[in-house]
Parts: C-alpha cells; sequence; structure tokens
C-alpha cells in the first residue's frame, strides 16, 4: 500500500470506538499519524496541545457535538486546519450547516477508506498551496518549486535539500508564524533529530539568503516560531 499521507499529523474526533479503530489503523498504515478523542472535551485539549495537518470530525459526538467544536476550532482557537466532517446526516441542509460551522468538506457515512484518503490528500495539497506549484515570492526572494530554484535579489542561492523544504514551509504560510513543532513534523514526522538539528538547519539557511543582504527576512520569535516576512509591508 502507498503511504501517500506521509507525515500528516491528523485528528479523529469520533465516538464510534470500532470505526475509529478502523480508520486510525487505515491511517497509519499510509504513513500518517493519528490522534484519536472519543469526544469534543479531550478533542478540545489536543487541539491546544498539538499541531494537526487535517482533522476528521463526527457531528454526533455525546456532549458537545461538531458543529460546536468546529465553531470553536475557528473562532476561538483562530486555527484554519482542514476539517472534514464525518456523519450519517445525508441531507442538504445538514451539509450546508457543516459547511456553515467552518467545515472544508463533508464525508457521508458509510464511506470507503481510499476515498477518504483522497479527500485528505487534495484538502493538505490545498491548504499547503501545492494544487498547482507556483513561484512564492516575499519582498526580493523567490522560490521555485517547480524549478527547485531560490533567488534572492535576482542571484541563485545554493540551498541544501533541508533548508529548501523549511524556506518553502516558511514562504508557503508567511506572514504566519510557523511553530517549531509544525516545522519538526513537516520535515521529519516521528522521527525528529537531536534538538540541534532545526537550529543548524536554520542557522545555514539564514547564512545564505539573509547574510549577503542589507536586510534580513527569515525571523525567529523566542518560543513562538519562524518566519519570513517583508518588512516593508
Amino acid at each position: 500500500m502507498s503511504r501517500s499521507l506521509e507525515k500528516l499529523a491528523i485528528l479523529l474526533v469520533e465516538d464510534h470506538r470500532q470505526l475509529a479503530q478502523t480508520v486510525v489503523e487505515y491511517l497509519e498504515e499510509l504513513g500518517a499519524t493519528a490522534d484519536y478523542a472519543g469526544d469534543a472535551a479531550l478533542a478540545r485539549e489536543l487541539l491546544r496541545e498539538h499541531h494537526y495537518d487535517l482533522i476528521l470530525l463526527d457531528v454526533m459526538l455525546p456532549g458537545e457535538d461538531g458543529y460546536s467544536l468546529c465553531r470553536y476550532l475557528r473562532h476561538e482557537l483562530t486555527l484554519d486546519t482542514p476539517v472534514i466532517f464525518l456523519t450519517a446526516r445525508d441531507h442538504l441542509d445538514d451539509k450546508l450547516e457543516g459547511f456553515s460551522k467552518g467545515a472544508d468538506d463533508y464525508l457521508v457515512k458509510p464511506f470507503a477508506l481510499p476515498e477518504l484518503s483522497a479527500r485528505i490528500q487534495a484538502l493538505v495539497r490545498r491548504e499547503r498551496r501545492e494544487v498547482a506549484p507556483h513561484v512564492l515570492a516575499v519582498a526580493d526572494l523567490e522560490l521555485d518549486p517547480a524549478r527547485q530554484e531560490v533567488r534572492r535579489d535576482g542571484q541563485v542561492l545554493k540551498l541544501s535539500p533541508t533548508a529548501f523544504r523549511i524556506l518553502r514551509i516558511l514562504m508557503r504560510e508567511t506572514p504566519k508564524v510557523v511553530s517549531r513543532e509544525q516545522l519538526e513534523h513537516e520535515l521529519w514526522g516521528d522521527l525528529v533529530p537531536d534538538s540541534d538539528a532545526l537550529r543548524s538547519h536554520l542557522y545555514n539557511l539564514r547564512k545564505v539568503i539573509d547574510k549577503p543582504f542589507e536586510v534580513a527576512l527569515l525571523e525567529t520569535l523566542p518560543g513562538v516560531g519562524f518566519s519570513i516576512r517583508n518588512p516593508a509591508a
């Protein structure tokens, strides 16, 4: 089986334990890291503590329902993480309700696991702006994913593969700040090297894209994360 969800962190919120076990095992076979919550209370705790690339959210939960949890995710945590509602409700009004609460997609039970995988991949690619690779630009810094090329002020810069990936993540998310946890997860999944590995790669990245130029673009916010920002914006 192709590991098509490699390094994705997914949260499944589902109170049907047998279905949850089946889905989690399938996601992990495809290379994802899957956390599971059987109710909204545990889901809230996990959302406050961890970064996820996508959330699978059952509508009918004990206590707080999925609609309310999605509102919490969008309005209180202000997260734009893609959300797929999983539900037996197949009426148009139910789907419209889900989208109005912040869902990105809606999958009716029972569903085929390969379809779930395809929808996850499509949403994550769209969220990461990888549907149609295009040149990313911040100030005079440009990154071309198709050519695997980085330029600043017209000069071609040579980066290691890991530094290139870090820069692509930061430029993709600009002007947002990317946490250390998110960076490490996208780079290495659960197999994070020693604690100085990311620091070393960021040092080398800064040395190439900032040191030869007057204006620094790579910012470190202690205890928060990293970003590529246009000082003139």
